[in-house]
């Protein structure tokens, strides 16, 4: 066994000595090369993708996630902080099924699901009413989180206590609401409004302005019903109209003066301040809807006539006079003749237009503005060829427009302090650099050295392939003309038996079986 592994080591180191020693190291190269590409191939088959399965975790809703995933005996990877867990990407969709269909993932909240794990029977009313609060928060804590925003949420709600009497006024309840917003997240007004409305509606006697919610840097998020926005947003908004009004100026001014010019012969820069201070105002206005004789509409109307007729006085049954035995004021007996009274009234009710307005001014007025225009001249080198009439009338133009930004302004401004607001100059423009020029040179310079790079390495390539081709072709020449000058021989005259000159053919046909034959055949001729 060990002769024949022997002979077959011998026979590969033999094949192996064939080849020459860069060839040798390329086979080598390439066997290493291939296993290492298995070896990769098999371990990247082998290993388990992990994706991510749940993220901004709370901790009961992690350790209930857990707990399923070792049940399961699902291989999963958990987060420093605990609030992420990846699971293998082919069984993403198996765990979040099955994790909802548990109710695992609570964000942290129970909600009213808290009563169908445990009976009610027997619970005490200050009991049920903590449970019942704590669900009405737990509800409200999911609706907020699913906003895509939030991260968490914390709600207090406080409900006030009945009283066994009835009172004139019920005490309204509040809520203070606590928001984790995600990293690079943020609440416009309109999700802000949003969230108040969801807290206002799931409790009785909630009104919005009950309710403070802020977020977790301590930021107010006011609600636009309670007083307008907060102050974070307030300012964006205010600087978002800011630059709004002056880049639809700036094109403006730019079209308008580019079709004269051309678009590459201005550059307008415009400088505006905004007062966002709004008022309300209420008017209460009466008018007649009548407008030409300015009566009001009769809505109701009463008339009384009264007449009295008195045709001479009676017998007096009195002594007039002011005794004691006198009734005064009795008509004396001297009294006669007819006499004769009326009275008329008439009364009219008139209703008339009553009209209230409640006025808000409007949300910005622009406070101050500047305009500064730069023309390049038809000579650009020669500011003077733009021509004092053209500027004129250029500066009459922007006059005009500052002149209608500011008219609600409620300032008079002259002509003089208009003209002071813009300034029209000419100037040579500095050319800009072609950018797209320079890069094209410069491709084509990395390409032109690339191509003469890669020229130079086949030049050099050619010429180390047709040399080792050279020192080949000589080599075996030489070899070639060696083996016809000296033909090997043996020297048969100073050996002393057979055995030796059999010892000495087999030597040279092993080493040298070429030289060997052609001694065969040369020792034939000869005889």
């Amino acid at each position: 066994m060990n002769e024949n592994l022997l002979q077959y080591w011998e026979k590969v180191k033999q094949y192996w000595n064939r080849y020459s020693k860069t060839t040798k190291i390329t086979f080598i190269a390439t066997v290493f090369l291939l296993i290492l590409t298995a070896a990769i191939i098999s371990i990247n088959l082998s290993k388990t993708d992990y994706s991510l399965a749940f993220t901004e975790l709370q901790p009961s809703d992690a350790s209930a996630i857990k707990g399923y995933l070792d049940t399961a005996k699902i291989p999963y990877k958990l987060s420093a902080d605990g609030k992420s867990i990846e699971v293998p990407t082919s069984e993403v969709a198996n765990v979040k099924l099955g994790v909802e269909s548990q109710g695992l993932n609570k964000n942290g909240s129970l909600g009213f699901g808290a009563f169908s794990s445990s009976s009610s029977f027997g619970i005490t009313d200050n009991e049920f009413k903590v449970k019942y609060l704590n669900a009405i928060q737990g509800e409200l804590q999911q609706l907020i989180n699913s906003n895509q925003a939030i991260g968490s949420s914390k709600v207090l709600i406080s409900l006030p206590e009945e009283g066994p009497f009835l009172q004139q006024q019920q005490e309204k309840a509040t809520a203070s609401v606590v928001l984790q917003m995600k990293q690079g997240y943020s609440l416009d007004q309109a999700k802000i409004d949003t969230i108040y409305n969801l807290v206002s509606h799931s409790v009785k006697n909630l009104p919005v302005e009950n309710i403070t919610i802020s977020n977790q840097y301590g930021e107010s998020l006011v609600s636009s019903k309670a007083g307008g926005t907060s102050s974070s947003s307030l300012v964006s908004n205010q600087s978002d109209i800011n630059n709004q009004f002056r880049n639809d100026l700036q094109k403006n001014i730019n079209n308008m003066l580019g079709t004269m010019f051309g678009r590459d012969k201005v550059n307008v820069s415009v400088f505006s301040t905004m007062n966002f201070d709004q008022k309300k105002s209420k008017e209460q206005l009466v008018s007649a809807p009548n407008q030409v004789d300015q009566k009001g509409l009769e809505i109701s109307l009463q008339e009384a006539t009264e007449s009295y007729v008195n045709k001479g006085a009676g017998a007096a049954s009195g002594v007039p006079g002011t005794g004691s035995t006198d009734v005064p004021g009795y008509p004396g007996s001297s009294a006669s003749g007819n006499s004769n009274s009326e009275k008329n009234s008439k009364t009219v009710n008139y209703e008339v237009n009553r009209i209230t307005n409640d006025i808000i001014s409007t949300p910005y007025v622009v406070k101050d503005l500047s305009i500064n225009v730069g023309i390049e001249p038809p000579v650009a080198d020669d500011p003077n060829s733009l021509t004092a009439e053209t500027k004129t009338a250029v500066q009459n133009a922007l006059v005009n427009i500052v002149r209608t930004a500011l008219a609600d302004n409620k300032v008079t401004y002259t002509d003089e302090d208009l003209q002071k607001k813009v300034t029209v100059f000419a100037h040579s423009f500095a050319k800009p650099k072609d950018t797209l020029a320079s890069k094209t040179t410069q491709y084509l310079m990395y390409g032109g050295l690339a191509l003469a790079a890669l020229a130079i390495g086949l030049i050099a390539g050619l010429a180390i392939r047709k040399r080792r081709r050279a020192a080949a072709q000589l080599e075996q020449d030489m070899n070639l003309a060696a083996s016809k000058a000296e033909l090997p021989t043996v020297d048969i005259e100073n050996v002393t038996n057979d055995n030796q000159v059999r010892k000495q053919l087999e030597a040279l046909a092993k080493k040298r079986p070429e030289d060997f034959v052609n001694l065969l055949r040369t020792w034939l001729v000869d005889e």
